[in-house]
């Protein structure tokens, strides 16, 4: 799949975050939480129990250099029920390590609005990032990769998730990958493994979601 047959079908990305993060965000890239505790909390150890294991609230991460960041809860995902879902001999450290790896944005409106309007978000405010999937996309196509599922949750009959959850976007055409999939062929999440340096290049609009 080309950055443009992705980009035609989706053409903007979503990223949900808190309130006041974009300066940071701005500033460092949108980085995936392994690396946002390497810059930000270098000297923490063991760093397993922010990156293997689930993080029920939102981790303020501070730094003398470098301002604040946040890592983001992983409220909608129970390690018991994901280790019941997991393929490929995964256990539930292993899947929140590869989750801690990336970088997640919403492909389209309805998912977005189903995270904004679930009963754990309604009551805090949230920020919402649009960016230009073309642009973004082929900038870092080596590196972008799609689901078919929401891979940080695992609310009612969680999806089956494993090593080929996420498929590199040029793997194969969007028919080969609908085939692929079966039932699950829609594509619910983008990912960039490794996150987004240069992420300001690629940003349309900043929305402030109330609670």
């Amino acid at each position: 799949m080309t950055p443009e047959d992705l980009a035609g079908r989706h053409p903007r990305l979503f990223h949900v975050t808190s309130p006041g993060a974009w300066e940071s965000i701005a500033r460092h890239g949108l980085l995936p939480a392994c690396d946002l505790v390497a810059l930000f909390a270098p000297d923490r150890a063991p760093r397993d129990d922010l990156l293997a294991t689930r993080r029920p609230v939102e981790v303020v991460l501070d730094h003398p250099l470098h301002g604040q960041a946040i890592l983001n809860d992983n409220l909608p995902l129970s390690e018991r029920a994901l280790a019941a879902c997991l393929d490929d001999g995964l256990g539930a450290r292993d899947w929140l390590r590869l989750l801690n790896q990336r970088v997640f944005f919403w492909s389209d409106e309805s998912g977005l609005q189903r995270l904004l309007g679930a009963r754990l978000n309604r009551g805090r405010p949230r920020e919402v990032l649009v960016f230009d999937t073309l642009a973004l996309v082929a900038a870092h196509a080596d590196r972008v990769e799609i689901s078919p599922i929401n891979s940080g949750a695992t609310i009612r009959r969680p999806a089956r998730r494993g090593l080929a959850t996420f498929t590199p976007l040029d793997a194969m055409t969007y028919a080969a990958w609908r085939r692929r999939r079966g039932r699950l062929d829609r594509i619910v999440e983008v990912v960039v493994r490794g996150g987004v340096a240069d992420i300001r290049r690629y940003l349309l609009d900043r929305r402030t979601v109330a609670p």
